[in-house]
């Protein structure tokens, strides 16, 4: 029996590779915690840990966590505070090694588990003869026919590994590709002694997770509406205090800057999203379900989530390996920008032997210039050049060294951002899904190997692949109408899914939501964003968060490590819409 006001505390450090390396050591000294958690995975970072391990076999883990709890393991151990981290990312075995061995010259002695069952390369080409075709996602085509060379292959684990792993008395426990939420709804499950079947409270728990993943964008950062946050000095990382119903509240530790509220919040809940139908491993939440409330300050309840069974199947992330890629950027200056651009790019390109010489070419004019300008940088603008090829030679230093080579035979005022640089790999993003009867998590933990079997669901959920929503007519709104910037009314929230991106767009009123909603449809949007028209759209609504979704196919090409895109990550696109001009009725733009 669940006790009145029982709740277990989680506390998120980490987003991605990279983030605030202090954020242990803040979360554990800054407030009462029962679980920290480090979420250091993404489709990139999987990239980047194949390039580290090709060089180190013994690493293909993130390194920075190994720091980290180098710091905070005695404390955590003191206080009863488990670990719980997908940080062993291609070599979950490897990091737990070193994290005992470094425990050992502490003089601590923990007791660490290690999660495997994601790694999928060993037996891919015995799962394709099996039937599993690893059909691109979005593409339809199987990774078989496509030609593909794959360097990793990671399904996405569910949190019943990290249940089973507590459950045995793991103090700290390190996973490959477990699936972000995952991390959440691990130690909630194991606090709780929920079953596979309590959907509503593990999707209750998914949505906190999912609020909590990206660290500091749920306290306040990356938030539109900036001016809202009192400071942006040491922004609290996020908390999730969950309760026996799967009900949550998101908070930060007292005297940190940043802001949790109810748009902070809602923010992060469509990042990197779809439509309504949230899948997990173990469950499917339904984002349509989901209810906030501002229950003081820094303070956002969670309620109301509804779960349903999970799909048959899991995403399996693979990266295949695409060539070498290569960009440059030329500054011009001035007048005549646009002939400039061409004297460039033909020059450039007849020397080297034309572009059908490479894979693929992208060739950018951005124009920042100004007519009259006030300051030199003023009257720049950029021809981002970039390509990929198998060739690495031809990618490189062959084809940087001859961008440099114009400097003194070209355009007048022929400068560049960067100095001449050699060629990064290229990797394709590849997402598909596998039967979850491939999937096994291995728990090992003081030598004992324990198995937990992935969910089986006896059928497809239709909520998973339920289509878009459709544009209703556009609404007529009396009165006046007046010109405003877009981001004047709406806060956005934009980010990659692999090839794809989303853009959340959502309103601060029941009022605004319904102009928002019967306004901006796909051709709207395509008209706002001449970039996006080429790509096919798909539009959720959102009513309880009113909020509108917007999933972006193909924007994004192979993915963040095969993108010749300035901003590969779409981190842009929703400042970007926000920055567009459009005749709103006066009684919301003033309301």
């Amino acid at each position: 029996m669940s006790k009145e006001g029982e709740k277990v505390i989680i506390a998120n450090c980490s987003g991605f590779f990279g983030d605030r390396f202090t954020a242990a050591e803040e979360m554990i000294e800054g407030g009462p915690i029962d679980f920290l958690t480090g979420d250091y995975l993404a489709e990139l970072t999987m990239a980047i840990l194949f390039r580290l391990k090709s060089k180190e076999p013994d690493r293909g883990y993130v390194t920075t966590f190994f720091k980290q709890m180098e710091k905070v393991m005695g404390s955590c151990l003191d206080r009863k505070i488990r670990v719980v981290s997908n940080a062993g990312g291609l070599n979950p075995k490897g990091l737990a090694a070193e994290l005992a061995e470094m425990a050992q010259k502490l003089g601590l002695n923990p007791r660490i588990a290690y999660i495997e069952g994601d790694d999928l390369m060993p037996c891919l080409k015995d799962l394709q003869e099996a039937g599993e075709a690893f059909t691109h996602m979005d593409r339809g085509i199987s990774l078989a026919d496509s030609g593909s060379f794959p360097i990793t292959a990671n399904a996405y684990l569910g949190c019943w590994g990290i249940v089973k792993a507590l459950e045995e008395g793991a103090d700290i426990v390190v996973g490959g590709r477990i699936a972000d939420a995952a991390l959440v709804m691990g130690p909630a499950a194991w606090k709780y002694g929920w079953k596979r079947t309590d959907w509503d409270r593990l999707a209750g728990a998914a949505v906190a997770g999912h609020v909590i993943e990206c660290g500091a964008q749920a306290t306040g950062g990356n938030y539109s509406f900036f001016e809202e946050v009192p400071s942006f000095l040491n922004v609290g990382f996020p908390i999730a205090e969950l309760h026996p119903d799967g009900s949550s509240v998101i908070t930060k530790h007292p005297g940190t800057g940043g802001l949790v509220s109810i748009g902070t919040v809602k923010a992060q809940l469509l990042y990197e999203v779809r439509g309504p139908a949230y899948l997990t491993p173990d469950v499917i939440a339904r984002f349509d379900t989901i209810s906030l409330s501002q229950e003081g300050t820094d303070r956002v309840s969670i309620s109301g989530v509804r779960g349903e069974p999970p799909t048959p199947t899991t995403k399996v992330c693979i990266n295949n390996f695409a060539g070498y890629k290569n960009s440059m950027s030329v500054v011009l200056t001035g007048l005549d920008i646009e002939k400039k651009a061409k004297i460039v790019e033909d020059t450039l390109f007849t020397r080297l032997g034309g572009k059908e010489a490479f894979q693929i070419v992208d060739v950018q004019l951005i124009r920042s210039d100004r007519e009259d300008p006030e300051s030199n940088d003023l009257a720049f603008a950029y021809l981002r050049i970039s390509l990929m090829d198998p060739d690495k030679k031809k990618a490189g230093k062959a084809f940087s060294a001859g961008v440099v080579e114009l400097a003194l035979a070209n355009i007048p005022g022929f400068t560049l951002t960067t100095p001449p640089g050699d060629a990064v790999p290229a990797i394709m993003h590849w997402p598909a899904l596998v039967s979850n009867r491939h999937i096994t998590q291995i728990v090992i933990l003081d030598g004992m190997e324990y198995r937990v079997e992935a969910a089986i669901a006896e059928q497809a959920n239709a909520s998973a692949i339920e289509p878009p929503h459709p544009e209703g007519p556009v609404a007529e709104w009396p009165g006046r109408k007046i010109s405003i910037a877009f981001g004047r009314l709406f806060a956005t929230r934009s980010g990659d899914k692999g090839g794809n991106a989303n853009l959340g767009i959502w309103a601060k009123t029941p009022e605004s939501y319904e102009f928002l909603r019967s306004y901006l449809s796909v051709e709207v949007l395509k008209n706002m964003l001449g970039d996006v028209r080429p790509y096919e759209i798909e539009r959720y609504e959102f009513p309880n968060l009113l909020a509108v979704n917007f999933y972006i196919k193909g924007i994004l090409g192979d993915g963040v490590a095969a993108s010749l895109r300035s901003d590969p990550q779409a981190k842009t696109l929703g400042e970007y819409i926000r920055a567009k001009m459009i005749e709103a009725p006066e009684s919301i733009a003033k309301g």
